[in-house]
């Protein structure tokens, strides 16, 4: 059994980690399972603040929590180098680039006008359509690779089909974590390798229990004013992510798009341009922040959305992180998540139909597009900006054809 610590300390200051988080924050294209790329490459090989066993555990972790995995992750690197203001400037730095793009996208993309600028808006909802389908199909065969698990994400399309209510969602995750508990397919991890972070065990449960409490006085409060019914949206969107950063997509949208805060236009529009940049996706919480009907939305609404929605996967890593090696040992945590995780492929492939297909094509010319953005991603590997960009064109270039 291999036991190795790997204390990283607080050998740097916060202004290093902004300044090399910023540079993440500025390239770092395509996705999660990209940006840890990144992290390895600059981090890990370059820098070596910690060896590749400790980065490796700390991914591990990230992905095993709720949350976006590459921000938690970032997020635990910056407190490793320098304690909790180096955490601070690890997600500030990270997140800021691609935030500010979006908001600024949300305060141009109602000015654009004329059939070539809407053409331009219906290029991005349709090729939200092939990046869903993108994330649907890796995720599929990732967590769902058995007809036990497949069977799981099936279920879990039929209870956002046949139960209504907002609760329909936490229910399928709820009940696929019970039938991957049941299958027992989980095995725990006997190699102790972790990373010490030195976060008090008192630190850790008062955050877990902050995180429980907001998940239960949220939804209490959220009648008494707008502000909070906003910030308690998106706080339980990021708390329900599993699975990779695209499951937001339907999380959001039925926190703002059937209050009717955010058109489906301009959600399916936003969440197209948010491909474009570099970043965390979960800075699409910044576009519709700022793009939210009822106030609070422009800036102020941006910086809620961007804060509520980051928040509870901080909180949780933050609870997690002291006993996260007893906790990887236990085969039953690993059942729970393999079903969980299977449930929220079958949500995010009921959003690929509605609202993301249904919101997006309306004719076999639109269809079109979308699949030669499919095919580009999928089989031409090409990256998801470039391909955001060719499906803008292509979406004007659909207003010119009778």
């Amino acid at each position: 059994m291999a036991d190795v610590h790997d204390r990283a300390g607080n050998h740097g200051s916060p202004a290093e980690v902004f300044a090399v988080f910023l540079k993440l924050g500025l390239t770092s294209f395509g996705g999660p399972i990209a940006h840890l790329g990144y992290f390895r490459d600059e981090l890990v090989t370059r820098r070596k603040w910690l060896s590749d066993q400790a980065y490796g555990d700390l991914v591990a972790l990230c992905q095993f929590l709720p949350g976006p995995a590459s921000s938690q992750t970032g997020f635990a690197l910056g407190l490793m180098r320098a304690g909790w203001l180096g955490a601070l400037a690890a997600f500030v730095a990270f997140t800021l680039p691609s935030a500010l793009a979006l908001i600024i996208f949300a305060f141009t993309a109602t000015s654009i006008s004329g059939p070539v600028g809407a053409g331009v808006l219906n290029g991005l909802k349709i090729v939200a359509v092939a990046i869903v389908a993108q994330a649907v199909w890796g995720m599929a065969r990732n967590l769902c690779p058995d007809r036990e698990r497949a069977t799981i994400a099936v279920a879990a399309v039929a209870v956002l089909a046949f139960v209504p209510g907002p609760f329909n969602m936490i229910a399928a995750i709820a009940a696929g974590a019970l039938a991957g508990l049941v299958l027992g397919r989980g095995t725990g991890n006997s190699e102790r390798v972790h990373v010490t972070v030195g976060i008090p065990r008192s630190i850790a449960i008062t955050a877990l229990l902050i995180f429980a409490s907001l998940l239960v006085i949220l939804p209490l409060l959220a009648s008494q004013s707008q502000v909070i019914a906003v910030f308690d949206g998106f706080y339980r969107a990021g708390a329900l992510v599993f699975g990779g950063g695209h499951v937001v997509l339907p999380l959001l949208e039925a926190e703002v798009v059937e209050p009717g805060w955010v058109s489906h236009a301009q959600f399916l529009a936003g969440y197209g341009a948010a491909q474009a940049v570099p970043g965390p996706l979960f800075t699409f919480a910044a576009y519709l922040g700022a793009s939210l009907a009822p106030a609070p939305n422009g800036v102020v609404g941006a910086f809620i959305a961007l804060f509520a929605v980051f928040l509870p996967g901080f909180l949780i890593l933050i609870g997690v992180l002291p006993f996260w090696d007893r906790f990887r040992r236990m085969g039953w945590t690993q059942s729970l998540m393999q079903g969980a995780n299977a449930a929220v492929v079958g949500i995010l492939g009921a959003a690929l139909y509605s609202p993301v297909f249904t919101g997006s094509i309306t004719n076999l010319k639109e269809f079109t597009l979308a699949l030669a953005c499919f095919v580009l991603l999928m089989l031409w590997k090409a990256p998801p900006w470039a391909v955001v960009m060719l499906a803008g064109a292509g979406g004007a270039a659909l207003t010119l054809v009778p």
